[in-house]
């Protein structure tokens, strides 16, 4: 999947973007993140909604409305016939995920973005630390967090806050693959794997995704479990 992560934008991709993937590196990296949605996030730009539903040619007017059209799409990307319609419609779920709500979160998360980009992680840790304070219940400030995490070869807490973005956000492909990656490297194949069939359920073309659960599932029949 994704290899050392050079540059973070942050990934969670957000988003927003399109993040390389290759093949399993020994030291595989979390996807970078993305810029942070400015205070009011646009509206898709004509053709980027799925053909089944245009989906935002608005921006969600709250937390349920946002869950609303986001269980729309989620629908759409795991019926989804091939990789490029796939990909249109993750890159809206992408760009939803990143709103918030909150103008003072959003301004919090732009300044995490360049921090990162300065290489300055300590600073970019304190602003996600106030966001995930303020904002307890959006998934994507524990995505970007965890990212953080990672890049200071905090393991531990990068697991931690993968798994709480899944907890609030189960069908969050990028940190389903955060997570894969960090325990597959880390020697958990059977924890990776199990995600990774995870994963697939979600977005199952996402890139790299089925050799991967391939690769797994002959290490964990390797280790007799």
């Amino acid at each position: 999947m994704m290899r050392t992560a050079a540059a973070l934008g942050v990934a969670c991709a957000l988003a927003v973007g399109a993040h390389a993937h290759t093949a399993h590196a020994q030291q595989p990296a979390l996807p970078p993140p993305q810029e942070a949605p400015e205070a009011t996030p646009p509206p898709a730009a004509e053709g980027d909604a799925p053909a089944a539903g245009r989906l935002t040619d608005r921006v969600p007017t709250s937390a349920d409305d946002k869950a609303k059209i986001l269980a729309d799409l989620y629908a759409h990307l795991a019926t989804a016939d091939t990789p490029d319609a796939a990909k249109t419609i993750q890159a809206t779920i992408e760009r939803l995920w990143g709103f918030s709500g909150s103008d003072t979160v959003n301004l919090l998360m732009q300044r995490a973005s360049k921090a990162l980009g300065a290489k300055d992680n300590d600073q970019a840790l304190k602003f996600m630390d106030y966001v995930v304070q303020l904002a307890p219940d959006y998934a994507e400030g524990f995505n970007r967090r965890a990212y953080i995490h990672f890049s200071r070869n905090d393991m531990a807490s990068a697991v931690g806050d993968l798994r709480r973005a899944i907890a609030l956000e189960p069908n969050h492909f990028r940190a389903l693959d955060g997570l894969a990656q960090i325990w597959r490297q880390t020697g958990n194949a059977k924890g990776a794997l199990s995600v990774v069939k995870q994963l697939l359920e979600v977005h199952p073309h996402w890139e790299g995704g089925a050799r991967m659960a391939e690769e797994l599932a002959r290490e964990v029949e390797g280790q007799g479990i």
